[in-house]
């Protein structure tokens, strides 16, 4: 008879079980004393092995600090600051937008550890009401400031039958490691219309992971968009139910990265009813060593007919240490679909870059702009003027950086 051997727990795994008896999370802390952080054989964390990479975990209550500046600023829109796990709004919500805080968290119980520890130290939540037709955007303006901190937060968003609205959740800190790990569910009536824009601008000792997911009714129109070029460390995972007919929704996201970064985007969507449409278009671009992964997999219910689900993955490596991984998956189990999924990876296109090189156009110049061109792709969703503007000088700020480097 085999004895099954303990699982040998490293300093940040001690840290994290002790953090969540802490709070009373006392299942939660048992079950990763049990398994441990999730290491490469894992296949959903097949590219982030966080029992390796994550070293280390700072203390969970930690005295305030002054909350560090914003980094993104968004002409006309109502702010909504989560200044180190604390939300604080100063002025009356604008109508449509009702805000209250909920004891219990917003995330629905899965198999992922990062979930099992959000729910477990986050234990209310953050809940945004939106109905009618909702102006200005809202700003969910997430800031870690001072020494390095432990940050669980939880956060649902209701989007009411028939609403339309625009919503921002931006992340961005002092130059401390911290570790954030957030959690936000998005709950969408009949007929409603979302733009979701998340940002992760945090710096490289940051530590950054982001659960999402979408509850997607009748005939919801989505559209996403994420934008990754801060943490060091960072994995976003995306969960979503088509759960009424006529709906369409755009998942899309980006990867800036440079050197010593690693970022992971683990995508997992279902469509568990008839008649709905969904495309997922995710670009990485990737200077110096760094890392970008993504896993997308969409699965198609049996009684799912008339699904059509478009999958691309694009990666742009710009320097021969670059590395890019992709695996997208198809699990279909109706017959009337249309389904297609498809990855490439490379980098810059040589007779480009020389044709605008023979026009004078330095070369470091030439290559941001084929750089730009390719995610501009992404950014041209962004009907919104002044949300397209704020968006795209972030991306060329980081274009600008590595001309600099």
């Amino acid at each position: 008879m085999s004895i099954a051997m303990p699982i040998r727990l490293g300093p940040a795994e001690e840290a994290l079980i002790a953090q969540l008896e802490g709070a009373g999370a006392k299942d939660a802390a048992e079950a990763l004393r049990a398994t441990g952080l999730p290491n490469r054989k894992l296949e959903a964390y097949h590219y982030t092995d966080l029992k390796t990479m994550l070293r280390d975990v700072p203390t969970a209550n930690v005295a305030d600090g002054a909350v560090t500046a914003p980094k993104l600023r968004i002409p006309g829109a109502y702010r909504v600051l989560m200044a180190n796990g604390t939300a604080s709004h100063e002025s009356t919500p604008p109508n449509g937008i009702i805000i209250s805080d909920e004891s219990g968290n917003a995330l629905s119980a899965r198999d992922d550890v990062l979930v099992s520890m959000n729910r477990g130290l986050a234990t209310s939540h953050l809940k945004v009401r939106l109905e009618g037709s909702v102006d200005p955007a809202v700003h969910l303006d997430y800031r870690l400031s001072g020494d390095a901190r432990h940050v669980a937060t939880s956060v649902l968003i209701e989007v009411a039958d028939g609403a339309t609205a625009t919503v921002v959740q931006s992340f961005s800190g002092s130059d401390a490691a911290h570790l954030g790990n957030h959690g936000t569910r998005i709950a969408l009536g009949k007929d409603a219309r979302l733009l979701h824009i998340i940002i992760d601008e945090m710096e490289m000792a940051a530590r950054h992971f982001h659960t999402m997911e979408y509850a997607i009714d009748e005939k919801v129109a989505l559209t996403t968009l994420g934008i990754n070029l801060g943490a060091g460390l960072s994995r976003t995972s995306i969960f979503g139910s088509f759960d009424g007919g006529g709906a369409h929704a755009d998942f899309s996201g980006m990867n800036l990265l440079d050197a010593g970064q690693h970022c992971d985007i683990k995508l997992d969507l279902t469509h568990a009813v008839p008649d709905t449409t969904s495309t997922e278009l995710y670009k990485a671009v990737v200077r110096g060593d760094g890392t970008s992964a993504f896993q997308g997999r969409i699965v198609v219910a049996q009684d799912a007919q008339k699904t059509d689900a478009r999958m691309m993955s694009q990666g742009l490596m710009l320097s021969d240490e670059a590395q890019i991984f992709t695996k997208p998956e198809l699990e279909i189990y109706a017959d009337d679909v249309q389904c297609g999924h498809g990855a490439t990876v490379g980098d810059l296109d040589e007779n480009s870059l020389f044709y605008l090189m023979s026009r004078g156009i330095p070369k470091d110049e030439a290559a941001a702009i084929l750089t730009r061109a390719f995610v501009q792709e992404l950014l041209d969703r962004i009907e919104d003027a002044e949300l397209n503007e704020a968006l795209t000088g972030m991306v060329d700020e980081w274009l600008v950086r590595g001309d600099a480097d």
